[in-house]
């Protein structure tokens, strides 16, 4: 991926800012694994690593190891049985190893990045990923989701220097994480739209390039849907490529607005509401797109059916707010509405914007029937029960999602438009 390149195209942009990123090297190529090592000398990365996988993640990047032993590198192993999402307590357990080493090198995906993510930026060593399945967005992010008392909140570090990925490893990898790479990239249709939103009510910073770049990603993506379950090398690589092109918006944005919107926050919310009750939530991917269906019907079906809105103040019953929560989570919900977001907004201008609101989400987002016709191409789930979410935690997490976030997003302003959420969703 030509990195240079796409700075060049955002060379005084007109929203007035520099964009840069840190990531010097994205790699993506068949049988790269035998020449891990050779790349990473090569871009002088420290010879004193840390590895950190997982028994699954480490069987599908077979070789890597010996590559990069073979290259001299001395390696600090840290393998866990299966991790499927990244607590503050594995954060600490990376961060315990690294005293010795200079670098840290994550194999696999999801949650592995995310601790090493964390834990390299917070003890200052360079990092680098090997991917092993195009599953997620986060790769060339510099935020990274980590749970903490039960609640997910985003943690600002810093991009991976190098990124690499082989495409052999990419295609054969399980068709639910690929499908769940799909269904995180769909979503970036309503994080521009929210995007859009925020900056039409509050003068929210919006940058039309890197909303642009965002959905070439989406559209290289969304153009494999047909083989996303087949072992394609073309269409892993090419899918890997938009995953990556929408980390690298968020970084350009200086936000996570490009990537996400109310769809992620909704995932979340069922996410946190099962970790506090012990179950496994499903990938993030995998709930996303189920989500983003969700999200983009509701916001249609406003479109169609509220012609105009007469905002009152905020009317949130902030005791039904903390009871829709695990006690382990109300703190941080408070904390994030202390003050609300709400208090940043102008009625008047909210009303007067309605109009441009339906046109935007007519505009930005693609119809129910395309949507959904364009994920079950690619193997992914669309209904709230394929991800094991019922229609209580449904309803619940559609009315008190927002309060997980400290900022605008069209859910968030449902109750200042006296509209419940779940009138708009069949």
């Amino acid at each position: 991926m030509d990195l240079q390149k796409i700075l060049r195209s955002l060379e005084n942009c007109p929203c007035g800012r520099k964009h840069t990123f840190a990531t010097r090297a994205v790699e993506i190529e068949s049988g790269l694994t035998a020449r891990a090592g050779e790349i990473l000398s090569r871009a002088d990365f420290p010879k004193n690593v840390l590895v950190v996988s997982d028994d699954s993640a480490m069987r599908a990047a077979d070789g890597v190891l010996e590559s990069l032993a073979a290259a001299g590198f001395e390696l600090k192993k840290l393998i866990f049985s299966d991790m499927r999402y990244a607590r503050i307590e594995q954060v600490r357990e990376v961060e315990a190893l690294l005293g010795d080493v200079d670098g840290v090198i994550a194999v696999g995906t999801g949650s592995v990045d995310d601790l090493c993510r964390v834990s390299s930026f917070e003890k200052k060593k360079r990092f680098c990923i090997f991917a092993t399945a195009p599953s997620m967005d986060g790769f060339a992010s510099d935020t990274a989701p980590i749970i903490e008392n039960n609640f997910k909140t985003s943690w600002y570090v810093e991009q991976p220097e190098i990124i690499l990925a082989d495409t052999k490893i990419l295609a054969a990898a399980p068709v639910e994480l690929k499908a769940a790479g799909f269904g995180d990239m769909v979503a970036k249709y309503i994080g521009v739209l929210e995007w859009r939103i925020a900056h039409l009510l509050t003068d929210e910073y919006y940058c039309p390039a890197v909303a642009d770049l965002t959905m070439q990603g989406v559209r290289k993506v969304i153009g494999e849907a047909a083989h996303v379950q087949e072992q394609n090398e073309a269409a892993a690589g090419s899918i890997m490529e938009g995953l990556i092109l929408s980390g690298l918006g968020m970084k350009l944005a200086g936000c996570s607005r490009p990537a996400s919107g109310a769809e992620h926050v909704l995932s979340h919310y069922w996410e946190c509401y099962k970790i506090a009750r012990g179950i496994w939530p499903e990938f993030h991917g995998k709930k996303v797109g189920v989500t983003t269906v969700l999200v983009s019907r509701l916001y249609h079906n406003i479109a169609e059916r509220v012609a105009s809105v007469d905002p009152i103040p905020d009317p949130t019953d902030w005791e039904q707010v903390k009871a829709n929560f695990d006690p382990s989570q109300v703190p941080d919900v408070m904390k994030l509405n202390t003050p609300t977001i709400t208090e940043e907004l102008d009625l008047s201008r909210l009303k007067a914007s309605w109009p441009e609101i339906r046109r935007l989400i007519r505009e930005t987002l693609p119809t129910d029937e395309e949507l959904i016709g364009c994920m079950k191409a690619a193997g992914a789930v669309t209904e709230p029960a394929d991800v094991h979410v019922p229609r209580e935690l449904v309803e619940r997490g559609l009315r008190y999602h927002a309060y997980m976030r400290h900022r605008i997003y069209l859910t968030r302003l449902l109750p200042l438009l006296k509209l419940d959420p779940v009138d708009f969703i069949d």
